[in-house]
């Protein structure tokens, strides 16, 4: 009996880290398959259009408050929800720039990724997608 619920909690453990990663995910046809966290930040912080050897990227983002959101920013940016508003705030009042739009949920952006070879973007680990490779894996 010991040995079922030791076994159960290691199951949920490894679901609940698997559920807390997130990939960065591109079109299947997107010349990169491989990318750090300082181009990628770039990309979704309005600081570059592409990554470098690729063409230009459109990124999409999930509603603000997700999980997923909110684990991509801190690692990838360093940035909390709090700071990423008031960078946007700053380029949205001086021009210069826009935010990312916000699509929703994994399947969302996953799904318009796959549609679109020149967008960006950034699902769950668990999340298995056709279309879409994964160019960086986020870790909590």
């Amino acid at each position: 009996m010991k040995l079922q619920y030791a076994m159960l909690a290691l199951t949920l453990a490894m679901v609940t880290a698997a559920e807390a990663d997130v990939d960065v995910i591109v079109n299947s046809a997107y010349a990169v398959s491989k990318a750090n966290n300082g181009d990628i930040a770039k990309v979704f912080l309005s600081k570059a259009n592409a990554l470098p050897g690729g063409g230009t990227l459109v990124p999409v983002d999930q509603n603000d408050g997700s999980p997923a959101r909110t684990l991509f920013y801190s690692k990838v940016t360093g940035k909390n929800a709090s700071q990423l508003n008031a960078y946007w705030s700053k380029l949205i009042f001086t021009g210069q720039g826009q935010p990312p739009k916000a699509v929703g949920s994994d399947a969302d952006v996953a799904a318009l990724v796959a549609k679109n070879p020149s967008m960006i973007g950034y699902v769950h680990s668990n999340a298995k997608v056709p279309g879409v490779k994964v160019i960086a894996k986020v870790a909590e």
